[in-house]
């Protein structure tokens, strides 16, 4: 297996893309990670996209893509997983380099979200849970994700203003990343007061529908040596996990087992522990989300995530940064894309180009990306070459 680095990121501003096609969208954020990476051409494309058929209406996002970046005949892959499916393009990405198939692989996240109504969005993002015993019944994904929060509540003392708390970071921290949806700075009492939409998650718990893309250029890290004019960053260790996808189906509604599962292999791939982590991307669909992945990658104990948010320790300049990018609650979340843009939030913390949202310091950053409610997680570890 030969070492890789990230050599090449791209992505464009996230928000709501009305004049903007999910074609357009891929190729700018790929044309970007190909200039960073000071390449033209790749040996591979991966794309991390959920549902372009329902949102878009458009399927073969292998050949539309490779078609219309100018890469026609290029092998290229979809990689669905629900809202990992960045992160499995990823690693799928990662494999290739990693194993000699490619000396060059372009990963690519999507997602155009924005083309349908609300309610469509709805049933699109439940399809990434169990249709026929949880869907059918009439759960969607913020009331899964309330069920959840409840047992963590009951279980831990986890309170309502520890949810808000990482609400409130996340946005200060979008305040400093110019390509977030968000630019808004929240107090706990506005999470607060905003509507309700699934006891005890309000508006202001829960991501966006977001338009965006990201990218990112892989290739062997001898090879970095040579073309790259940026401070070298390396893959260090990639975990992949699954768990049942009903709620219902789950040992604990309080824990993360795929999560736990695709950290504890990312961990031993790349040789760290908890504690060896700078910054960490996590999936923080809801507020609740983000308490309970904490704990699932060994940040917290069980049942004290919420203290960690509340703590300050989770805050940039605290002991262990999350989310520095604002996160999917306020950098958006294009459910394809996620996983792809989380990386590159540590390849450019690594690199020391985060301006504003820099951490100090930083040598090994790791992302974590899930689907569902946790029914499939990667937990990917970076560090400076």
């Amino acid at each position: 297996m030969r070492d890789v680095a990230v050599i090449g990121v791209g992505i464009n501003k996230w928000g709501e893309h009305w004049k903007t096609s999910l074609r357009d969208l891929a190729v700018e954020a790929a044309l970007k990670a190909l200039e960073d990476a000071k390449v033209d051409a790749v040996d591979s494309i991966q794309i991390g996209c959920m549902s372009g058929g329902l949102f878009a209406g458009q399927e073969h996002l292998a050949s539309l893509v490779a078609d219309y970046l100018g890469c026609a005949g290029v092998p290229a892959s979809r990689v669905e997983s629900a809202c990992a499916s960045g992160g499995v393009a990823f690693k799928a990405a990662y494999a290739e380099v990693a194993a000699g198939l490619s000396d060059a692989a372009l990963v690519l996240g999507v997602e155009k979200m924005t083309d349908v109504g609300g309610d469509e969005a709805t049933y699109t993002l439940g399809t990434a849970a169990d249709q026929e015993y949880e869907c059918y019944n009439g759960a969607t994904f913020p009331g899964l994700y309330a069920m959840m929060a409840v047992r963590h509540m009951h279980e831990f003392g986890t309170t309502r203003r520890q949810l808000s708390m990482v609400a409130v970071k996340n946005h200060d921290n979008g305040l400093k990343n110019p390509d977030a949806q968000y630019h808004a700075k929240l107090t706990p009492e506005e999470v607060e007061r905003s509507s309700m939409v699934a006891d005890p998650l309000h508006l202001l718990d829960c991501s966006p529908i977001t338009d965006g893309a990201a990218a990112l250029v892989l290739c062997p890290l001898d090879r970095a040596k040579k073309l790259s004019g940026h401070p070298l960053v390396k893959v260090l260790g990639v975990g992949h996990a699954t768990d049942a996808i009903a709620l219902h189906s789950r040992k604990n509604l309080v824990r993360l087992d795929a999560v736990e599962k695709a950290a504890a292999r990312a961990y031993k791939a790349a040789g760290v522990k908890p504690s060896d982590i700078d910054l960490a991307e996590v999936h923080d669909c809801f507020t609740i989300a983000e308490i309970m992945v904490t704990e699932a990658l060994g940040f917290a104990k069980p049942g004290e995530g919420g203290k960690l948010a509340a703590s300050g320790a989770t805050a940039l300049g605290g002991k262990i940064p999350v989310n520095t990018s604002g996160g999917l609650k306020s950098k958006g979340h294009p459910v394809g894309a996620t996983g792809v843009a989380q990386i590159l939030e540590l390849v450019q913390q690594l690199r020391g180009e985060a301006g504003g949202r820099q951490v100090r310091k930083a040598k090994v950053g790791l992302a974590q990306n899930m689907g569902g409610t946790g029914g499939s997680s990667t937990v990917s570890i970076l560090g400076k070459a």
